[in-house]
Order: structure tokens, then C-alpha cells, then sequence
């Protein structure tokens, strides 16, 4: 992304530019969050998935600011999400990178889900990383208006 390190990670600290990078299909909407995320953070979403509507509590289980944080499902649709971001500068800006370990919920069966899940987790992540794309160039853009460039 075409932001400093810092600006990067600001704005990954705020819950509610969760809701602008998911997939509008996904209705998903935060129903608690703190203004500014940190370590021990709790929040609670709602989104639907075939029609149903499905809660979700994660806790930002590992906070190392302006490296990467960690949030971890303890409630939701998966029988375990680890979700860790990490952001490295880069001459152009910042490159962001998302690690996610889950399990499907299901027992055997959870297998038979498990290829759908991942399609649906590459397609959010698309998705997310053409948002975050449109989000964060627009201030890069309204700088290089501002000084002529």
C-alpha cells in the first residue's frame, strides 16, 4: 500500500474500517468495538452467510505495533480462527501480509466443506485487497493534488 508504515497500521486500528474491506455479501457489521484497537481488544460482529445470521467475538490476542497484531475467534462460525497481520515497510510504501489458521466446524463432514470455505476466504481476501487498495490510495492521491505532483 502506498502509505508509511505508521498510517498503515493506524488505520488497521480502527475496527471500523473492518466493515469498508468485507465483501458487501457477507452483510457483515460490527456490533462492539473499541475506538482503537489494542492488545486485549474484544469485539463482536454479525454477518450472514446463506441467509443465516451468524455471530462472531474475536480478541486481539497479540498486539506489536507497527509490526502486526493478532485477533482470535472466541466465539463464531469456525472451531478455531487465528487471523495475524504483518506490515513491513517497503520503499513504495507498506506490503501487508494475512495469515489465517481455521478449522471448519463439522467434524468428518467439515471436510467436505473445507474446499468451499477456502474458495470463499480467497474470494474475501481479493476483495479485501482491492478495498484496501481504493481506501488507502485516495489519500496518497489527494497529496499528490495538493502539491502539484
Amino acid at each position: 500500500m502506498p502509505l508509511p508504515l505508521e498510517a498503515t497500521f493506524a488505520f488497521f486500528s480502527d475496527a471500523r474500517n473492518l466493515e469498508a474491506i468485507t465483501p458487501p455479501w457477507l452483510r457483515f457489521r460490527i456490533v462492539e468495538a473499541p475506538e482503537r484497537l489494542g492488545g486485549g481488544s474484544l469485539l463482536r460482529y454479525r454477518l450472514r452467510l446463506f441467509g443465516v445470521r451468524l455471530g462472531w467475538r474475536t480478541e486481539i490476542s497479540e498486539w506489536r505495533p507497527p509490526r502486526s497484531f493478532t485477533d482470535t475467534q472466541l466465539r463464531g462460525p469456525y472451531r478455531l480462527w487465528v487471523h495475524t497481520h504483518r506490515f513491513t515497510a517497503v520503499p513504495t510504501g507498506t506490503e501487508i501480509y494475512d495469515s489465517v489458521r481455521y478449522r471448519v466446524r463439522g467434524g468428518p463432514l467439515a471436510r467436505l466443506a473445507r474446499p468451499l470455505v477456502q474458495r470463499w476466504l480467497e474470494e474475501i481476501f481479493a476483495f479485501r485487497a482491492r478495498a484496501l487498495g481504493e481506501l488507502l490510495q485516495a489519500p496518497r492521491d489527494q497529496e499528490q493534488r495538493r502539491s502539484g505532483r
